[in-house]
C-alpha cells in the first residue's frame, strides 16, 4: 500500500472528512515522526511499533565490480520494530511471504 491508497482507504472508511484534510492529517503524522527520528528521538505508537535511530560506525568496505577497498562513513540509519499486537495480527493472518504484491 502506497500513500495515496492509505489516504483513499482512510476516505472511504470516513465519507464526512474531505479527503485533502485526510491528506493533510496523513503528511503531517508521517513529517512529525520524521521529524522526530532526525533529532534522533524514538517515536512508539502502541500496538504497531517503534521508529529509532541506529548509529552505523564508519567502516572499510568493497567496491564489488572492482574489488578495490572504500572507506565507508558514518551514517544514521531509521529502524522499526513491529509491536507484540502488530506481530500477533500478523501471525493469525497466515501471510505468505513469497506472494507478490499487487
Amino acid at each position: 500500500m502506497i500513500k495515496s491508497e492509505l489516504i483513499l482507504k482512510i476516505a472511504e472508511q470516513n465519507p464526512q472528512l474531505y479527503q485533502r484534510d485526510i491528506e493533510n492529517i496523513v503528511n503531517a503524522i508521517l513529517d512529525t515522526i520524521a521529524n522526530a527520528l532526525a533529532r534522533g528521538d524514538r517515536v512508539e505508537l502502541r500496538g504497531f511499533g517503534a521508529f529509532a535511530v541506529k548509529k552505523r560506525d564508519a567502516r572499510t568496505g568493497r567496491n564489488p565490480r572492482t574489488g578495490e577497498t572504500v572507506a565507508v562513513t558514518e551514517k544514521v540509519i531509521p529502524t522499526f520494530k513491529t509491536g507484540k499486537e502488530m506481530r500477533a495480527r500478523l501471525n493469525a493472518a497466515g501471510i505468505d511471504e513469497t506472494a507478490q504484491p499487487e
